[in-house]
């Protein structure tokens, strides 16, 4: 684990595409679905569903960012963390992957984007925080009047009710970026910031214990954060064999 492993350009632009495809398939099956005809369990599931979907698009984008959807060919990296980010919430690429590299030079302490301003370290205080820090005010007018045209193009021009807009796009956006915070940043970086801490674990991140299937449903394994950290060539699916190899050596 100790050097970057051999290119495997196909396996990553395949396990992104079948995301890709997973995504735009619910989507619009689900738009069009007389919700009359569903039981609130079922609406529960597919909400659950369609939310686990909507994660997979930014983990695609944040592994794009690191080069590993495409080994070795940094433009369709960047066109596939585009299109991804674009799916998920019209987000600008340029922008995560600015603030996403700051991350990784000082996670988990003042000046990461995605770290709390040192006082307010409250998870309601920190997940503001994490979300207006990737959006400046034009971003934040881009992304707002952007969803609302596509909303109301989709409720007026193409009868998408709307409670299904709600249940199945908006909210899944919503939790999804609940659960990208919580598993992928608060868990992770919510431990202490101490000199001496930092000196042991210049990741200044820690891992779930998780069994792969319960990581992979909470975040896609980025609850081994301190493997991400410390092997960021790794694409998401390669996170459990990383992880056993430091429990291993632990």
């Amino acid at each position: 684990m100790q050097h970057e492993p051999k290119s495997q350009p196909l396996t990553g632009l395949l396990v992104a595409s079948i995301i890709v495809v997973l995504w735009l398939g619910s989507w619009i099956s689900l738009l069009f679905t007389d919700i009359t005809k569903l039981t609130p369990l079922l609406i529960l599931v597919a909400i659950v569903g369609r939310t686990f979907i909507q994660t997979g698009l930014f983990i695609v984008a944040h592994d794009a960012i690191h080069g590993v959807v495409v080994p070795g060919n940094r433009r369709w990296n960047q066109r596939i963390g585009q299109f991804a980010l674009m799916l998920y919430a019209l987000l600008p690429y340029q922008k995560l992957a600015l603030n996403h590299g700051q991350h990784h030079q000082q996670p988990g302490r003042v000046g990461d984007p995605d770290f709390h301003d040192g006082i307010h370290s409250s998870i309601f205080r920190w997940y503001l925080k994490f979300m207006i820090g990737y959006l400046d005010n034009r971003q934040r007018i881009v992304l707002f009047f952007g969803i609302g045209v596509v909303f109301h193009t989709l409720n007026l021009k193409f009868h998408v009710p709307i409670a299904n807009l709600f249940l199945f796009w908006i909210f899944p956006i919503v939790f999804s970026s609940m659960q990208l915070f919580v598993f992928g940043t608060y868990l992770p970086h919510r431990g202490s910031t101490s000199d001496a801490e930092i000196a042991a674990n210049s990741h200044n991140a820690s891992s779930s214990n998780y069994h792969p299937i319960l990581s992979f449903l909470t975040c896609y394994h980025f609850g081994y954060h301190w493997e991400h950290h410390e092997y960021p060539f790794l694409p998401w699916y390669g996170l459990p064999a990383a992880r056993q190899v430091t429990n291993a050596e632990q």
